[in-house]
């Protein structure tokens, strides 16, 4: 049985071999300039769930400059972070080829509670390059049975905008930012002036807005296209400044003054004209007279990368040559212009759309059905010739709850891995910048690339990759340490160690040699679940000897930065939710696992007296205490004030602190002061309650000037330590439950009555299209009239991300 816990090189997802064989490669002197960072994506089922449901994801993880699937880590960590910034849920899912699926229950027992979450993924070799490369996508959970669950929509005016920071005597919080095209305004020159209107809470909001020069003469006017975003053109006078007066559709009205102008220098200007992209160098008559015949240099970068390179010589104040779209990928790119002493001096981010030799259909059999009827969709990957294209899909059926039109514009794998994942911050509706039926979408995209993405483009530092990186891709679970004296630090080499790893399934033994220094290594190791872990170290004569000292075997969460914010739900969204009560009410149904009976059974009183006098914090544990990976997790996320972090050394480990100082507290178990190495032996499900000192004269009864940390655990039984076997239970990968749909002929009554009114109809993570490039799946509907919309998402294999939406009747 040691095949289903270690990694097995050629274990592949069979219909998904095609995909790889089409899969080209940079040649190897690319190779070693260009960093291997991973990107990854998630496609959810849907982005607002209700207490009870079901929340089903498949992840995409590609190389960062091409988008190709990209088989480097095997672990991506999934969690779902609550309002309050507490990871709940946390998964371990398999990737393979660059691909993996997992869910999650929001049920009671992970504490959901109404509001926005955060869904988070990321590697362990993301941690690498910062919290930029993490995926991450806010969700909304409602309690429908709940009222007030999801608050009523606000109070609108008579110009249909909604009434916050604008309200009568409220201080005004709206700003208007203006962004030059090139990063100046220069003197007698015609430059291009992109701007961006929020509120006090980032949301755009649209304007009206006048431009003045220091003599208060009217100069241009301007008004927002979309998103509060827009841009006009102004030639800056010699020894003049400007300003804006600008006016909000709430008549609230403000001043902003626009950057100060430049007597020398250059910009970059970027249009779209007839379909080609071109690329102008402007600058004024006393810059070039200065410089003349200056050797300027262009560069164009896409995600770090440098795709083109060209020299030119100046010898008029504007010049103009086309980007060629062969030379550059599809996304953002980066142009710089540097002058001869090799420094910058203009910068422009342009979006390059290109065509692909590529038709993606998605069709139903009927575009009409009658409730509980079987439907057949059918996928076509195909160039335009009818060559089968390979790509890997996920699909979403999904009930529309009442509304009409699909306002969802949130983010998809077109707008991430384009757009998204290049920009830092938020970008409001980027599903609309990749909608083809939108004509102004590429205009609109060109504003937020002027504004926004100019201050926020991630790639204006190439990540770099040192030869000895902090965090490894992990291609399996590994399990490591080293084996020393009992008593001292001298490490005892050729010990034999022998691991067990025990489950509901399996049960496997392995074996390990120290080596020259006592270090072993148990590696990628593939197993799921909670596993029951025994490490036992012995001497050549078979008995037991020395210490184990087990090193972290998984690195505790990234930081959270998650910050919830309040949910405006438009009137449609509230009008679904209703229609959600009344289709439960009718049918008789509700999520799976809400509402069931509950036990109730009565927690442990504790005594007010602590074993370390008045604690400042104190938690006592509930089930969710068995959620979190480790005790350190836990402690981190109970206790306020304190973080996890690693030692140094050879053999780094985990350790706990507060905040306010650099050393770690007291650790009191059960009563008595103990070590880290007793802390590890500590599960979160055996905790009763955590109690913290933060205040050194607190715990001056055992020594301490960092803090006192005291848990119970269930007993309070001192637990003997043995020093030469370890017994522990890890969490493996998750195991992903299969989508359930249920089929007339084969009745399932205890799944079937809430199945009947599910809000999610159909879910497959995996719909590849075969070697003729077609795919093809089928389901059973609900039992509700409704409106269906049906979501196809993926990547081809050349690293093409593909969006496909259609939509169906379910009538009587």
């Amino acid at each position: 049985m040691i095949e289903s816990f270690t990694r097995n090189k050629n274990y592949r997802i069979f219909c998904f071999l095609w995909i790889v064989l089409s899969i080209s490669f940079l040649q190897a002197q690319e190779k070693k300039t260009i960093a291997a960072i991973e990107k990854i994506y998630l496609h959810t089922d849907r982005s607002t769930y209700f207490i009870g449901e079901d929340l089903w994801y498949k992840a995409y993880a590609v190389r960062a400059y091409n988008n190709f699937l990209f088989d480097n880590s095997n672990i991506l960590y999934v969690e779902l972070i609550a309002s309050d910034s507490k990871i709940i849920a946390r998964n371990k899912t398999n990737l393979e080829l660059g691909l993996g699926y997992g869910d999650f229950q929001l049920l009671d027992s992970l504490e959901v509670k109404p509001g926005r979450y955060q869904l988070r993924a990321y590697t362990n070799w993301n941690r690498n390059f910062g919290d930029d490369f993490v995926f991450k996508k806010d969700i909304e959970i409602i309690n429908v049975y709940q009222p007030g669950s999801a608050p009523n929509p606000a109070k609108k005016n008579d110009n249909t905008e909604v009434i916050n920071a604008f309200t009568s005597g409220a201080k005004n919080m709206s700003k208007v930012d203006f962004f030059p095209e090139g990063g100046s305004l220069l003197e007698n020159v015609a430059s291009i002036v992109g701007f961006k209107a929020v509120d006090s809470s980032g949301k755009p909001i649209d304007v009206t807005g006048e431009v003045f020069d220091s003599n208060n003469e009217l100069i241009t006017s301007f008004v927002s296209s979309h998103d509060g975003m827009g841009k006009f053109q102004i030639i800056p006078i010699e020894g003049k400044q400007y300003y804006a007066k600008i006016k909000t559709k709430a008549g609230v009205e403000l001043r902003s003054e626009l950057p100060k102008v430049t007597k020398l220098g250059y910009l970059l200007n970027y249009r779209l004209f007839k379909g080609k992209n071109i690329i102008t160098i402007n600058t004024n008559s006393e810059t070039l007279a200065q410089n003349p015949n200056g050797v300027l240099t262009v560069v164009c970068k896409a995600r770090g990368i440098s795709y083109l390179e060209s020299n030119q010589t100046l010898i008029e104040t504007s010049l103009s040559f086309e980007l060629p779209k062969d030379k550059i990928p599809e996304g953002i790119s980066q142009i710089t212009l540097f002058d001869s002493n090799n420094k910058p001096q203009s910068e422009r981010l342009v979006y390059i759309e290109k065509e692909h030799d590529l038709e993606v259909s998605l069709a139903t059999d009927k575009t009409s059905y009658i409730p509980e009827e079987k439907v057949s969709i059918t996928v076509s990957s195909k160039s335009k010739t009818g060559v089968p294209k390979s790509a890997s899909f996920s699909l979403s059926v999904t009930d529309m709850n009442g509304e009409e039109e699909d306002k969802d514009l949130g983010t998809n794998i077109s707008s991430y891995f384009l757009m998204e994942s290049d920009i830092r911050g938020k970008v409001n509706n980027p599903a609309y910048y990749f909608n083809s039926k939108n004509l102004k979408r590429l205009e609109d995209l060109d504003n937020l690339l002027l504004t926004q993405g100019w201050r926020e483009f991630l790639w204006k530092t190439t990540p770099i990759i040192n030869e000895s990186v902090d965090y490894v891709a992990e291609k399996g679970i590994t399990i490591k340490g080293k084996v020393k004296q009992l008593l001292g630090s001298k490490p005892l080499v050729n010990t034999n160690l022998t691991l067990g790893l025990m489950n509901k399934k399996n049960f496997n033994i392995f074996n390990a040699v120290t080596d020259s220094i006592g270090r072993f290594k148990f590696e990628n190791l593939m197993f799921s679940g909670k596993t029951k872990m025994y490490l036992s170290t012995r001497n050549a004569k078979g008995k037991f000897r020395g210490e184990i000292v087990l090193r972290r075997i998984e690195n505790p969460a990234i930081p959270v930065t998650f910050k919830s914010e309040s949910i405006d739900f438009p009137e449609t969204t509230n009008q679904s939710i209703e229609n959600v009560f009344k289709k439960f009410l009718a049918f008789g149904g509700k999520p799976d696992n809400f509402l069931k009976e509950v036990k109730i059974t009565s927690k442990k009183k504790f005594d007010s007296t602590s074993m370390i006098g008045i604690p400042e914090f104190t938690y006592v544990a509930d089930t969710s205490a068995a959620n979190f990976v480790d005790i350190y997790q836990l402690i981190e996320n109970v206790i306020p004030g304190t973080t996890v972090e690693l030692t140094e050394g050879d053999f780094p480990r985990l350790t706990v602190r507060f905040f306010r100082y650099k050393h770690p507290p007291v650790f009191v178990i059960d009563g008595f002061r103990e070590g880290l190495d007793r802390l590890d032996f500590v599960l979160p499900s055996e905790v009763l309650k955590i109690e913290a000192i933060r205040e050194p004269q607190s715990g001056q009864y055992y020594g301490s000037k960092s803090g006192v940390i005291a848990i119970t655990t269930n007993g309070n039984k001192r637990k003997p330590k043995v020093f030469h076997t370890i017994y522990n239970e890890l969490e493996g990968f998750y195991t992903a439950r299969v989508f359930y749909v249920p089929d007339p002929s084969k009745p399932n009554p205890e799944l079937d009555d809430n199945a009947a009114v599910r809000n999610t109809i159909y879910w497959t993570p995996y719909l590849n299209p075969d070697k003729t490039g077609n795919a093809s799946v089928s389901y059973f509907n609900s039992s509700v009239e409704t409106k269906v919309k049906v979501v196809l998402e993926g990547m081809t294999a050349s690293g093409i991300p593909v969006v496909k939406k259609m939509y169906y009747t379910i009538k009587k």
